[in-house]
């Protein structure tokens, strides 16, 4: 029995234009499915919200919901919108916003300054660290009558509060993002001669903003409601905190919510520009 040799499968050049054709409609055909789930996306992140405030309208004017604690949102909007009138909302949420920007804004950068030195100092680190490890888990809050008895009911231990909450947020993620850069990114940027500063413009601080920013992210919810909470305490008569407080306090449900909904909205915004800003500084991250 005679024995032929099998023939070989044709096979393409790596630059032939059936291959390049597969590769590019392969390419289109991702595009096309990306944009199909970021439309889907966009309609539930909007419908979801309408259809559960359109349910909670319902269920107050039915009754099925106690529309003492739960006010139709209809009465809330218009709540909102006569407090807008008198200004009564931007009495409050100026001195909120000031608060958070002064005392956020000045905490994270302190808070990334040091954590970028710590984690590229082993002995710093060493001198420091078991000192922060220890006033981290310390709640913010409880600090506050401290920060009252020695600077008195001013703006000070209010701005002093939320620095705080965000400098620890911000120092330790910010020494994990040092630590987590790869030994190897190290050794080729010391290859290519980088070294001193030009190693930690070009190589550390890059790889330490992932970091960075989720370290943003989440202090920033944190120092919401730290800001907040001090607001509760009495120590003022403005703010969203106070609003919501005082509201509760007078039985107001309809200011309580609107204090509430904007207080969401200021999250929700500070959220975005630091995601926004994050694809803008870090372009090889916007994919993720």
């Amino acid at each position: 029995m005679s024995t032929r040799p099998l023939a070989a499968a044709p096979t393409e050049a790596p630059g032939s234009p059936d291959r390049d054709r597969r590769t590019l409609e392969a390419a289109r055909a991702h595009r096309a499915r990306e944009n199909r789930l970021r439309t889907r996306d966009l309609v539930l992140s909007i419908t979801a919200p309408i259809l559960l405030i359109v349910l909670w309208e319902l269920s107050a004017r039915a009754l099925i919901i106690d529309p003492r604690f739960f006010p139709p949102p209809t009465h809330i909007v218009a709540a909102g919108a006569e407090m807008l009138r008198s200004g009564e909302l931007w009495e409050h949420t100026g001195p909120t916003l000031l608060r958070l920007l002064v005392g956020g804004g000045l905490g994270a950068l302190a808070g990334i300054v040091v954590g970028l030195v710590m984690g590229s100092s082993r002995a710093l680190n060493a001198a420091l660290g078991p000192l922060f490890s220890a006033l981290y888990p310390l709640p913010k809050i409880a600090i506050f009558p401290i920060l009252l008895m020695i600077f008195g009911p001013t703006e000070l231990p209010k701005i002093i509060a939320v620095f705080i909450t965000t400098f620890f947020i911000m120092q330790i993620n910010t020494v994990s993002g040092v630590w987590a850069i790869d030994r190897k990114l190290l050794e080729a940027g010391t290859a290519y001669g980088a070294t001193g500063f030009s190693r930690f413009r070009f190589v550390v601080l890059p790889g330490a903003m992932p970091f960075v920013f989720s370290g943003l992210r989440t202090a920033t919810g944190t120092a919401v409601v730290v800001v907040t909470a001090v607001e509760f305490t009495g120590a003022t008569s403005t703010g969203l905190g106070y609003l919501i407080w005082n509201s509760w306090q007078l039985f107001i449900p309809e200011k309580l919510y609107v204090g509430l909904l904007v207080i969401g909205i200021i999250g929700a915004l500070l959220t975005t520009l630091i995601s926004r800003s994050e694809k803008l500084l870090l372009p090889w991250r916007r994919e993720r």
